[in-house]
C-alpha cells in the first residue's frame, strides 16, 4: 500500500509529519510506503534529522503552495491548484497512492476531497467519522463535523456507511446502529429524527433505536449517527471532558495519576490513539487529522489509512449502498 501524506499541514509541519513517518516505517509490522506531499527542500532537510529507518519506502512528492488555516476552502483548488492537499488527493485519485492524509484546513480537506475523488454514488453528502470510548469499546460517531443540516435519506447513507468502517476497521461483524435522540421512545424527537427512526427500521441494518446521551458512554451501539452541528458539539465536549478529568485526578492524587491503570484510562481518552477522522462517502480514503497533532498521531492515522486500504473499505461501500438501491430500502 502507498499512502500520500500532507507534509505540510500540522501546526509544525513538516518536522510533525516526517517524525510520524518515520516511527510508522520503523515499525516492525508495517508495510506500507508512504508519499510525502510538501515542500521538498524542507522534507529533505528535516529528513537529514533520521538515518535509521527503510528509506527506500519513503518518497517525497514536491508541491509548491500549502493551504494556510483561515482560508477559504471553496477557492483552495483555484487559487492553490499546486497544494500538497491538492497534489495528494490527485495522487489518490491517479491510484498513485492507496489514501490521503492531511492535518491541514479540515474544510479545504473535505472540499478538495468532495471534488477531486467524488462522492459515491448513492451518497449526498459525505460524513466525517470519529472514533469515541465507551464502557464498552469504541463507538464510531458520524457525522462529527461535515454537514450541519440534514434530510432523513443522508442520515441513513451515514448509517450504512458508519456500518462498513465498523465491520472493516473495528472488527464488528453485525454493528449495532444507533439514531441520537433526546429519548428512546419511537416518537421522541424532531420531525426529522422520527422519520429517520422509521426509514433505520425499516432497512437491513441492525438498528437498535435511539440512543440518549446519557446511553452514549454505557456503550449501547457501535455506530452512532446524528447530523454534523450535533456530532461536532458532542465531539468537543467529549474531548474537554477528558482533559477536564485528567485535571482532577492530576490536582487530587498527584503522582498517582502514574499508575498503569490510570494511564491506560488517559489512553482511551487520548484522541492521538485514534490517529484521524476518515470522509466517508467518497471514491477514496481521505482521513483528517488535528492540527496540533503529534508525530504519534501521524503515526496512527497512517496505521488506519493503511487497515482501510487493505480492508477494500471503499469497494464495500459501493456494494452496501448497492444493495440498499436494488432492495428498494428507504434511503
Amino acid at each position: 500500500m502507498r499512502i500520500a501524506l500532507d507534509a505540510m499541514g500540522t501546526d509544525k509541519a513538516p518536522a510533525t509529519e516526517v517524525a510520524g513517518a518515520v516511527i510508522a516505517l520503523t515499525d516492525p509490522e508495517s508495510d506500507f510506503e508512504i508519499i510525502l506531499v510538501g515542500d521538498s527542500d524542507a522534507l529533505e532537510a528535516e529528513l537529514t534529522n533520521y538515518s535509521d529507518f527503510p528509506s527506500d519506502r519513503l518518497s517525497i512528492i514536491h508541491a509548491s503552495q500549502r493551504v494556510f488555516p483561515g482560508e477559504a476552502p471553496s477557492t483552495v483548488l483555484r487559487r492553490k491548484p499546486e497544494s500538497s492537499i491538492a497534489i495528494g488527493l490527485r495522487l489518490h485519485k491517479e491510484g498513485k497512492a492507496d489514501a490521503f492524509i492531511s492535518a491541514g484546513s479540515t474544510g479545504a480537506v473535505m472540499a478538495a476531497s468532495l471534488l477531486i475523488l467524488r462522492p459515491l454514488e448513492g451518497v449526498d453528502r459525505p460524513a466525517i467519522g470519529t472514533v469515541v470510548p465507551t464502557a464498552n469499546g469504541p463507538l464510531l460517531l458520524l457525522d462529527s463535523g461535515a454537514n450541519v443540516d440534514c434530510k432523513p435519506r443522508q442520515l441513513v447513507q451515514f448509517a450504512r456507511l458508519g456500518k462498513v468502517y465498523a465491520q472493516d476497521l473495528m472488527g464488528i461483524a453485525s454493528p449495532r446502529v444507533g439514531l441520537l435522540n433526546i429519548g428512546e421512545e419511537t416518537k421522541k424527537g424532531d420531525e426529522l429524527a422520527v422519520e429517520v427512526y422509521q426509514r433505520l427500521e425499516k432497512s437491513r441494518i441492525n438498528f437498535v433505536g435511539n440512543i440518549e446521551g446519557g446511553g452514549i458512554i454505557e456503550g449501547g451501539c457501535d455506530v452512532l449517527v446524528c447530523d454534523g452541528f450535533v456530532g461536532n458539539v458532542l465531539l468537543k465536549f467529549y474531548e474537554s471532558v477528558a482533559s477536564f478529568v485528567v485535571s482532577l485526578l492530576t490536582n487530587a492524587l498527584g503522582e498517582i495519576q502514574s499508575s498503569d491503570n490510570l494511564d491506560e484510562v488517559f489512553r482511551l481518552f487520548d484522541y492521538t490513539e485514534t490517529g484521524g477522522a476518515p470522509l466517508l462517502g467518497v471514491n477514496g480514503i481521505p482521513i483528517i487529522c488535528h492540527g496540533g497533532s503529534p508525530p504519534k498521531a501521524i503515526c496512527n492515522a497512517l496505521g488506519v489509512a493503511d487497515r482501510a486500504a487493505k480492508a477494500s473499505m471503499v469497494s464495500h461501500f459501493v456494494r452496501e449502498l448497492s444493495i440498499s438501491t436494488a432492495s428498494k430500502v428507504p434511503v
